[in-house]
């Protein structure tokens, strides 16, 4: 983001976002939501979803206010419940005959793309910012194609197609949210997409070179006829092998991603006029995520909410938004145009699903 980003409010320029949250204080709800949750046998969960989104909704700053998270803990567990129960019945079914588990499958895979669409309907709908909520008009169909097909199609190419599924569910997510009735509007070009590919397809290309070549140099060289510790020596660089792909991998996901958030974010509109913009930095954001993991795992669970809170703050620092217009007139249009999305609305089970 260029220098035009400002601290003020200034109509015509971009306000970064902020995140006030810290991680002593949301350490206090999360010790107490994971303590609950194992007193109450996991039931707990569906409400310290709720108190952590709340904190961490109201602690969005942009513009000198907060988001706000609406959904109810018995709304969260109401839907838990409805997919356990098909996961009991499916496994009862084929436990009777086996047939039946291809049949539950199916019917699986048939309901699903309607369970991202509930899920994302959902989550749009209990948030809400300045008492306007979001709100999510997709299809099932949309759903198949942009999530289900999208991702078959970069996994059937090893890649190679990525970028078009990148775009094909971002603009299925974008172009189908509103707030209030003002719809969003993103458009990521191909090119930009695939120019956000170029790093880590050569960080994989060259990672598996090296490692796989070294495995091959390690068999040629055997000097011993295959012995009991060379045989082993040789296990164990497979095994090496293996988990340094899967490292490498890994890395060169987090950098596409970050890459893949600031193009469509930077192409994203509200209203057709509002614009968004991202400037995440790649190298920075995968060691954010990397080095998050490490400490969550040596510290035995008891830094995450550090690690939360640090990841949080770095990618809503680095998201900003311009308004055309005089703020508090737009906002004024927004909520004259948007008011809070009926009580009925709120009557979902929540079908949640994280992308």
């Amino acid at each position: 983001m260029d220098n035009r980003v400002s601290a003020g409010s200034a109509a015509n320029a971009f306000e970064r976002g902020r995140f006030t949250g810290t991680a002593s204080e949301y350490f206090g709800i999360w010790i107490v939501n994971v303590l609950l949750t194992i007193v109450t046998l996991g039931i707990y969960s569906a409400w310290a979803k709720v108190r952590r989104n709340r904190y961490f909704y109201g602690n969005t700053v942009l513009l000198g206010r907060g988001f706000e998270y609406h959904a109810t803990g018995k709304q969260i567990l109401v839907g838990r419940l409805i997919v356990f129960a098909f996961i009991v019945v499916a496994n009862i079914l084929a436990a009777i005959h086996p047939l039946f588990s291809l049949v539950t499958t199916v019917l699986f895979l048939i309901a699903l793309p309607w369970l991202i669409v509930r899920g994302l309907r959902f989550n749009a709908r209990v948030t809400s910012y300045r008492n306007v909520r979001f709100d999510f008009t997709g299809t099932a169909g949309g759903a198949f194609v942009s999530v289900m097909l999208g991702s078959l199609v970069a996994f059937l190419s090893l890649g190679l197609l990525a970028p078009f599924a990148s775009r094909w569910l971002n603009r299925y997510i974008f172009n189908n949210l509103r707030y209030g009735n003002r719809p969003f509007h993103t458009d990521p070009k191909v090119g930009a997409l695939y120019g956000a590919l170029l790093v880590p397809a050569l960080m994989v290309i060259l990672g598996a070179v090296m490692l796989v070549g070294s495995l091959v140099l390690l068999l040629v060289a055997d000097p011993s006829g295959g012995s009991t510790e060379d045989v082993a020596l040789i296990f164990l660089a497979m095994y090496l092998v293996v988990f340094g792909l899967i490292i490498i991998y890994g890395l060169a996901g987090l950098i596409y991603r970050a890459a893949v958030h600031n193009i469509v974010w930077s192409s994203t509109r509200i209203d057709g006029r509002h614009v968004l913009q991202s400037d995440l930095s790649r190298a920075r954001y995968a060691w954010i995520a990397i080095s998050n993991v490490v400490v969550t795992v040596l510290t035995l669970g008891l830094m995450r909410p550090w690690a939360a809170v640090r990841l949080a703050r770095y990618v809503t620092e680095h998201t900003a938004i311009r308004i055309e217009g005089e703020i508090g007139e737009v906002f004024t249009q927004f909520e004259a145009s948007g008011t809070a999305i009926g009580s009925e609305y709120m009557s979902m089970e929540g079908l949640d699903f994280g992308f």
